[in-house]
């Protein structure tokens, strides 16, 4: 089974030389420290920040300084910031390769919830709701059950969706897998983690073919 650190290098394999990366908050705002050498990756936030690094050492923190999470981070050379207004013209204009989201739900036919959970005070969508309409590629960073053991992959969302049918492939503390028209595709299973583990822990319809490896680093 994977912790946030594991999941996180794993969705950094799919980064890939040159790509302009969005990252959401939480798990997604890891993958910034563990970026594959030989590759140069520019990390986007809608806060108006292109050219993030990984998190700064304790000690060095600049709060002035932050990810669309409020967290502090560091900047690589060349780095720029500007306003929320060009940022999102970045993303709306579709010059953002790869996203990468945390989600409390995920529907076998690629819907997303990760906004709002009814009855309970949130901020907002954030940048959300922009990003999954205007990106075409998204992975999903998620455990896959909730705190009750309860599935996460589901047949239809229950609570209100960010975006429909946009979820490309999903990182989960169990698994890797890919949304296809006909269900999640199982493509890697974590360290130690059974192919029943996570039939049992899959609410939507689960394809599994051939031989599925174990995720590697």
């Amino acid at each position: 089974m994977l912790d946030k650190i594991g999941i996180a290098k794993r969705l950094a394999k799919e980064l890939k030389d040159g790509y302009y990366v969005n990252l959401g908050i939480g798990i997604p705002t890891l993958v910034a420290n563990y970026v594959p050498k030989g590759i140069a990756i520019e990390f986007q936030s809608e806060n108006g920040v292109l050219g993030m690094g990984p998190f700064p050492f304790e000690g060095e923190e600049d709060a002035d300084i932050i990810n669309a999470g409020k967290q502090t981070i560091t900047t690589l050379p060349g780095a720029s910031f500007f306003d929320s207004a060009l940022s999102f013209s970045m993303i709306r204009g579709k010059h953002v390769h790869l996203t990468i989201l945390g989600a409390m739900e995920v529907a076998e036919n690629g819907d997303i919830a990760n906004w709002k959970i009814p009855n309970k005070m949130v901020k907002g969508m954030g940048g959300a709701m922009d990003l999954v309409a205007s990106a075409e590629n998204i992975i999903v960073a998620m455990m896959h059950t909730n705190k009750e053991g309860e599935s996460k992959l589901l047949k239809r969302c229950t609570l209100p969706l960010t975006g429909v049918g946009c979820i490309k492939k999903i990182v989960t503390n169990l698994a890797v897998l890919e949304v296809t028209n006909k269900g999640f595709k199982l493509l890697e299973r974590a360290p130690g983690v059974s192919i029943e583990d996570i039939k049992n822990a899959t609410e939507g319809t689960l394809i599994i073919e051939g031989h599925i490896p174990e995720i590697t680093f």
